[in-house]
């Protein structure tokens, strides 16, 4: 009976089923995101009191909505795993009971035909009436065979029984997680649906101030333009200088090394939130208006430093009128902007490393202290995604 590569089999399904992702993996993953839920929760709570509604407000809302939809997926694909787990192991249980049936019957039957064997012929009879040695000895071996199998063939049966109740408790422990999980689930979306009518509360309130966003739109603007004005500015006064002084083999260096660690960056910030994504962007509010960013904004609250997320060369410091200090650090033929800083503890010129303080994120006493951070990456004048840079948290 070629019963253990069916087991191994049907073990093989239970772990590599549908879903890659073991259940300790997609734990960890809702144990992460949870965390990011209460971070999201603190920096909601420090504002509270203060708070006037804005689109940042309305962006970190719709950054815990993200966060908590992720949770009910992932609730999701964990029943699924378990429901794929318990169908397998149903499948198993049902083999194994076959299985112990027949060899149960298999080996009742096998007692019986040696006790009616030992009676009409006993094993020491057997052997003493073989007409010569080797026959004595090829019998003594048979019947040492047959009871060695009949030995295996009960432990078989104890191995299968013990197997069909591991299968049985397995499926009772499933079940019970199958119905936690569920409750767990229909709670996160209860949470979701709550907040999304506060969103939708916050949109329709933010409708009212159109011209406000207008402005504030048009003042992202501006000082995305200048900040790209000074990165060209930047730029042609590098290429004047490369006519005598060409770059340094070491800074091509630094460069090379900063392209190979793409996805590997340090967040500029010890904690935070993405609250505005790179590129072309539906505005959270307004209606068929779009933004184009630059960068990134990293919202978090407090008294935050901004760091070098690579070793550098600070080329250049300048303040924008209204947005506080920008700094830019040269990593060879790459570029790293830090926006919305005071308190700058760098100069140009000064060679800095990884993790290098470079000022503070201004924090807005008039809003909870919520800090937000201005973060751009370029080759030379090519405006790049920050987030496939920086690390995933």
């Amino acid at each position: 009976m070629k019963l253990k590569p069916c087991i191994l089999l049907l073990l093989l399904g239970i772990l590599h089923g549908a879903n890659a992702q073991s259940r300790a993996e997609l734990e960890s993953i809702r144990k992460k995101n949870l965390e990011e839920i209460e971070y999201v929760d603190r920096l909601l709570k420090n504002t509270a009191s203060e708070r006037k509604e804005n689109l940042n407000e309305l962006r970190v809302i719709g950054k815990k909505l993200s966060l908590r939809e992720k949770i009910i997926n992932e609730y999701g694909e964990e029943i699924s795993l378990l429901e794929y787990r318990i169908s397998l192991n149903r499948q198993a249980g049902e083999m194994l009971e076959e299985d112990l049936a027949k060899m149960k019957a298999e080996y009742g039957k096998s007692v019986v035909n040696a006790y009616k064997a030992r009676k009409g012929n006993p094993a020491v009879a057997f052997i003493l009436s073989s007409a010569d040695f080797n026959q004595g000895y090829k019998r003594l071996k048979y019947i040492q065979q047959v009871t060695k199998f009949r030995r295996n063939e009960a432990e078989l049966i104890s191995q299968i029984f013990y197997e069909l109740q591991t299968t049985r408790d397995k499926l009772e422990t499933d079940v019970k997680s199958i119905n936690d999980l569920k409750k767990r689930e229909e709670r996160q979306k209860q949470i979701l649906r709550e907040d999304q009518v506060k969103k939708e509360k916050m949109v329709t309130t933010l409708s009212r101030k159109e011209r406000q966003l207008k402005q504030e739109l048009d003042e992202k603007k501006r000082v995305a333009k200048q900040i790209e004005s000074e990165i060209a500015r930047l730029i042609e006064d590098e290429r004047k200088k490369s006519a005598t002084t060409p770059m340094s083999s070491e800074m091509k260096l630094v460069g090379d090394s900063f392209g190979e660690n793409r996805g590997r960056l340090p967040w500029p910030v010890d904690r935070g939130i993405i609250t505005s994504h790179f590129g072309l962007q539906p505005h959270p509010v307004l209606k068929k208006v779009t933004e184009d960013n630059i960068g990134i904004e990293i919202t978090t609250t407090g008294n935050i430093k901004a760091k070098s997320v690579f070793k550098g060369q600070v080329v250049r410091i300048f303040a924008i009128s209204g947005a506080n200090m920008a700094v830019i650090v040269r990593h060879g033929k790459y570029l790293t902007v830090y926006q919305n800083l005071v308190n700058v503890r760098v100069k140009a010129g000064e060679i800095i490393n990884t993790g290098q303080e470079l000022g503070q994120v201004f924090s807005d006493s008039g809003e909870g202290d919520k800090a937000v951070l201005k973060f751009m990456v370029y080759e030379e004048k090519t405006k790049l995604n920050p987030e496939v840079w920086l690390v995933k948290k």
